[in-house]
């Protein structure tokens, strides 16, 4: 099925970063504030600059690929609005007036800082020059007033909306971003360097696609960062072996929000990637976790009711109460 608006996961991402949690919800049960700074902002964009792909354990390009999506419209050269709050998007969703975000660590036992800079501070991490997201910024609102939604629909679909971006400058801008989606990933997961490599890229996908949002999920953060399983894996010397019964309870938490509810197709596949042995068989793993999200419909056997053989009882005669009717009919007969 074709999306009527470009890769709906995407524009979470957009929406969440644009609203950004209140500070007294970010805290979990018996947690406390780690400060925060422009000097510690200005740290984590310098981090992001020095990035090297081989601090990962997956492939960059490969979730790369995943996010630019071409089949569902997930990649769009020109800016087009935000389904839900009409801001302004560009290639796989990236935000273009989004404003640096306050945000604390509130897990004290968590070195890793969060890093919320803005679409302006992002584009030029990017290498892309500052007066062209003015330039792409202000036609966008010559647009917005110019056009209906049904109409920027229309365009998205067909492709009719004219390049602002060259696929290699849309590129260099998804690639920034899912570094700050890796960055960011750390900040909410103690053990991230200790997942593997499809953990570590589900839980890259969920920053990516939900922003600051995710520390609204209090019980998968909670669960991920059990202090009883973190130990364990600190023992296995950064191999992840914990029993698959944490990882089960990992994905019932996520299986069990809206948001998997609302975006099932695509959930099912991030959240079966926290199996530990995922890599060995990703299909038996997703389908479990389809089989939860999106239960077969039940059959329904077609039955005659009770009423339904009362009326074929009452249409059709017995073939003894029909003769006696004939044989009725020809006495009369013979008598006249």
């Amino acid at each position: 099925m074709r999306l009527l608006f470009p890769v709906l996961l995407l524009a979470v991402s957009a929406s969440a970063q644009s609203l950004p949690v209140p500070p007294s919800e970010l805290l979990l049960p018996g947690q406390s504030f780690t400060s925060y700074s422009p000097a510690t902002a200005q740290d984590g964009m310098q981090q992001m600059l020095s990035f090297q792909d081989s601090d990962i354990k997956f492939s960059l390009q490969s979730l790369m690929e995943i996010l630019r999506d071409h089949q569902h419209e997930g990649w769009v050269l020109a800016a087009y609005p935000d389904p839900n709050t009409r801001r302004p998007l560009i290639g796989a969703g990236f935000s273009l007036d989004v404003q640096a975000v306050d945000h604390p660590q509130p897990d004290p036992l968590n070195p890793h800082l969060f890093v919320e800079p803005s679409s302006a501070q992002l584009w030029q991490a990017a290498g892309l020059a500052p007066e062209k997201l003015q330039q792409i910024l202000q036609q966008f609102d010559r647009d917005q007033k110019a056009w209906t939604a049904r109409q920027y629909r229309r365009k998205i679909l067909r492709h009719t909306l004219t390049p602002q971006l060259s696929e290699e400058e849309a590129t260099r801008l998804l690639r920034i971003s899912v570094i700050q989606a890796i960055y960011n990933a750390r900040a909410y997961c103690r053990c991230f360097d200790r997942l593997t490599a499809s953990q570590q890229m589900a839980f890259t996908q969920l920053v990516f696609q939900m922003g600051t949002n995710l520390q609204q999920f209090q019980q998968f953060l909670g669960t991920v960062n059990d202090e009883n399983s973190d130990r364990e894996l600190a023992k296995l010397d950064g191999y992840i072996e914990t029993s698959p019964q944490h990882w089960q309870t990992v994905q019932r938490t996520l299986m069990d929000s809206q948001w998997a509810r609302k975006y099932s197709i695509r959930a099912s596949t991030v959240i079966a990637m926290f199996d530990p042995n995922y890599n060995q068989q990703p299909g038996a793993a997703e389908q479990r976790v389809e089989a939860v999200l999106r239960p077969p419909a039940p059959v329904h056997v077609r039955t005659r009711s009770t009423a339904t053989l009362r009326m074929v009882s009452y249409h059709k005669r017995s073939p003894k109460s029909h003769s006696r009717r004939a044989a009725h009919a020809q006495a009369k007969r013979k008598l006249t």
